[in-house]
């Protein structure tokens, strides 16, 4: 890890904390290869069960560092959407492939290429107060970072485009009631209750978690046959592994399942 990004073990939990309160935990191009390679690390490590996101200070993470992007406009660097394959696409696409459970905790703002970690998060757990912004059109921008797939398959295309069109902050309690966020805590409360969210997950079917997730993102865009296909051989799948076997076993006996993981 790098001073931008704090890592730390608790058990099979992993804690990557993104470290730049002083901008509000604005990405630049190291900061999102160093949470990239953290994720990626996370998911070969056999003894981590699942990855809580945060951010140090006041916010989560306020998304793009812009003083980075109007750098590279001035230098005559227009070609923004080559940075965002180079980096953000990659970041996105590592926190959704990663095996583990990742639980986005919000301690602060979340606002555009910010939103769009959280959101490719497994589960958003946020503390009272916090504000969800899709803030790209403040700057001109359309929504990036994977914004515009998750917030119109979450939200629908009504409320998403409200929100993409007009930057407004959406407060985390109306986002929980929209089904964006899990739970809303007091902010002294926020990493307790993450932390037991994430050893609770971790010592589960960790397996099981990972077929889950496979297959929620590839029944969205599939029909209702083909996700009955895919369930079937999802299931297959998990059948095979130890822990659901155990799982089945403790059912029947009565008793609390010993995962291995």
């Amino acid at each position: 890890m790098t001073d931008t990004i704090l890592s730390s073990r608790d058990g099979a939990v992993l804690t990557l904390t993104i470290n730049r309160p002083d901008a509000l935990n604005a990405l630049n191009p190291p900061t999102m290869q160093a949470l990239r390679a953290g994720i990626e690390a996370a998911g070969r490590d056999s003894a981590i069960g699942a990855v809580i996101l945060t951010g140090a200070g006041r916010a989560f993470c306020a998304g793009a560092d812009l003083k980075d992007v109007s750098a590279r406009l001035d230098a005559g660097d227009t070609d923004v959407g080559r940075d965002l394959r180079e980096n953000y696409v990659p970041l996105t696409r590592a926190i959704r492939s990663c095996p583990k459970l990742v639980i986005a905790a919000l301690n602060g703002i979340a606002a555009g290429a910010g939103l769009s970690l959280a959101l490719a998060c497994d589960l958003r757990i946020a503390a009272a107060g916090a504000q969800l912004i899709v803030a790209f059109v403040r700057v001109g921008l359309v929504p990036d970072a994977g914004s515009l797939f998750f917030l119109t398959r979450m939200l629908g295309l009504s409320k998403a485009t409200e929100l993409a069109l007009t930057g407004d902050p959406l407060p985390v309690e109306e986002a929980r009631q929209l089904g964006l966020i899990a739970a809303v805590v007091p902010g002294d409360q926020l990493m307790t209750t993450v932390m037991e969210r994430a050893r609770r997950l971790a010592d589960g079917p960790r397996q099981t978690h990972t077929l889950i997730k496979r297959g929620m993102e590839r029944a969205m865009d599939l029909d209702l046959d083909q996700v009955m296909e895919l369930e079937s051989h999802l299931q297959t799948l998990a059948a095979r592994t130890p822990d659901t076997q155990e799982a089945i076993r403790a059912f029947i006996e009565k008793r609390k399942p010993s995962f291995r993981g």
